[in-house]
This record gives C-alpha cells, structure tokens and sequence, in this order.
C-alpha cells in the first residue's frame, strides 16, 4: 500500500466484530468507504452493518489470507488478537496502529515499563509470577493494592484486590496461575481520559478530556467538560501526545489518567477508539470513529473541537429496559449495539445526553 489516502470505495479490514468495530464501520460508510469485519461469531453487531463479514476462527490461515487480500488496509477494535494472526496478515496489508502499540498494550508490565520510560507516572508495580514473588511485591508495594492478570483483563476482570497481606493467597488463587502484576493503590482526585488521534503524517489532534465514573470495574459515565483545571486540560493533552508519537503512532487511542495532588498518573493506554470516546458522538464536528478511519486511511484529521457539553452514560445488562423511556428525552441521543441477550456487566448501548456549553 502507497502512503495515499484511500479512495472512496476502498475497503477497510476490521479484526473484531463487536460494538467498536460497528461503530466504525458507520463512520466509514459515512466517507464512501467500505469495511470487511473478521470475527469468529456469526452474529456480532458489526455484521449488521459492514459490507462484508468472514465468520472465521483467528487460526484459519486460509480466511486470514482471503480476508488480507480483499482489504486495502487493517486495523482493530480490541487488543487480544492472536500473534500468528497478526503475522500472517501484515505479510500482506499495513495494520494501523501498528504492532508495536498492540503488543505494549496487551501486557501490562510491558506497558507500565513503556510509559516510564517515557519518564511518565504510573501507579506502583511489581511482576508476580507465584506465591513467594507476590509475598516479595507485597513487601515493596504494601496493601492496599490489586492484583492483575498481565493479559486478557478488562472492565474489572482478570484481577483481585488486596487489602491486606493475609488476602495474598487467595487473590493469587483466583487468576489460576496467570502471569500477574502488582499494583498499588493511587490516591486520586478523579479519573480522566484522553482521546487522541494520529495521521500518517505524524500529525496529532486530541478531543477535550473526560471525566469517568465507574461501577464494578466498569465505565458507568463520562461527562465533558472534567471539571478539571484548564492547566491540567492543557497537560493531559500533551502528555496523550508524547505517548502516539514515541509509538510512531496511526489511529485513535484512548489513554486513561488519575488526576491527583501530585500531577497526572497514567493508568493505562487502549489502542483503539474507547468507550470514554463515545461522547464525541454528540459534541463534536468529527467524532471519534471517524477521526480513527480518517488517520488509517490517510486522510486528514477531522476538527474534534468540542462544540457542546456531553454526559455519556453506558446501558448496561438490564438497562435495556430503559430505552423506551430515554428514547422520550429531549436531548438525548441513543445508540444501541444490537446484541440479542443482556447480560450482567454487558455493554448493550449507551446514550449521549446534551447541554449548554460552558466556556
């Protein structure tokens, strides 16, 4: 692939068919641009609404290659792809983001090591790989902490807290031998995101930082504007910046940041466009999806300048049930995935609702 913008009528790969790779298949289509989902499940909310879908395991070579050949580029919405799958298909077709950012992101100890490297703050940490390395972590990170699997986690799975020594054994327990590490607790003011985009150029733009509330481990809300100091803005912004260009980075990322007394810690870094993202759906010009389709394709970045005051909130398991109801609200914008069955911690939709903007 020539470092050109992609013509309209082009097709991008997405590997992962769930409620990001649907939403990014809508804001390709919105730019002429077509988009060929690989996911193994039959009938995942992508499929609903993408020009082709390959419903095909991760190690069917044969797919893989099939699936590279009809594609002009490829990229993500999740970071738990298979190595050999990575392989096989950047033999054929660029992946954007690249490999580099993938495999930093997809091991936490590699990507608390990354971040520091790039003299950035992050929580307390310490690998653990069984009991007598947790006993020496715990002694160097004292409780309160939480323990965390390397790989695989998200919205609060894959880890154990800690809230006292004694507790050390049974948290170990519960990850079944996975590769872990230690974190300790952070004293925080509130939790905020960043959603930044890079082109090919190396260009970089950031939406406004948002303010998270979470519940269970999961995403509940994300209201903009954070009610954040305009310095703090100004600094997680840069901060979001530093991180895509040390990666040589092309895409949308979402980086998560605790605001405490000392500055801004990074919590973590995701690859892809982020649930936290989903605001700019109804406060900006260009929203998320279309920024991230943007920059793999080579175009050039959209204006995520916020124009609106945005509360997104996550509809969650039985939250369904609510729909009717906020589908009456004056100002509220619904966005639903398409799943057949709610579930317990599962994402089914969420809602943008308006306001006034403040300066």
């Amino acid at each position: 692939m020539s470092d050109a913008p992609l013509a309209p009528g082009s097709t991008i790969g997405i590997l992962g068919g769930g409620q990001l790779g649907r939403m990014l298949a809508l804001a390709a289509a919105r730019l002429g641009l077509r988009c060929h989902v690989f996911e193994p499940a039959a009938d995942c909310p992508a499929a609903h609404v993408c020009a082709r879908h390959t419903a095909a395991s991760y190690d069917d070579s044969a797919a893989l290659e099939a699936f590279a050949a009809g594609v002009d580029v490829i990229t993500y919405e999740f970071e738990n792809i298979p190595v050999p799958a990575l392989d096989a298909l950047e033999a054929m077709r660029p992946i954007r983001p690249n490999r580099r950012a993938l495999a930093i992101s997809q091991d936490r100890l590699e990507e608390k090591r990354f971040l520091q490297g790039l003299g950035l703050t992050v929580a307390p940490f310490a690998p653990v790989e069984d009991a007598s390395s947790l006993k020496a972590a715990l002694a160097r990170i004292a409780p309160p902490a939480i323990l965390k699997t390397r790989r695989l986690g998200y919205d609060g799975k894959g880890q154990a807290r800690i809230m006292a020594a004694n507790e050390a054994g049974t948290a170990l327990a519960a990850l079944a031998g996975a590769p872990a590490i230690l974190e300790g607790f952070v004293d925080f003011t509130c939790e905020i995101s960043v959603i930044a985009a890079r082109g090919t150029g190396g260009e970089v733009a950031c939406f406004d930082p948002g303010e998270n509330r979470h519940e269970g481990g999961i995403l509940r809300h994300t209201t903009v504007p954070a009610a954040i100091p305009a310095t703090v803005q100004t600094d997680a912004v840069l901060l979001a910046g530093r991180i895509l260009n040390a990666l040589d980075y092309v895409g949308v990322m979402g980086v998560e940041l605790f605001v405490t007394a000392q500055g801004l810690l990074v919590n973590e870094i995701a690859p892809r466009v982020h649930n936290s993202g989903h605001w700019t759906q109804s406060g900006c010009a260009v929203d998320q999806f279309e920024q991230h389709i943007r920059a793999i394709a080579g175009w050039p970045l959209g204006d995520g300048r916020r124009h609106t005051d945005v509360e997104m909130e996550n509809l969650i398991g039985d939250d369904v049930t609510r729909v009717p109801q906020i589908a009456r609200e004056s100002g509220a914008s619904l966005h639903l995935y398409g799943k057949a069955e709610a579930r317990p911690g599962r994402k089914m939709g969420h809602v943008n609702r308006v306001r006034a903007r403040t300066p």
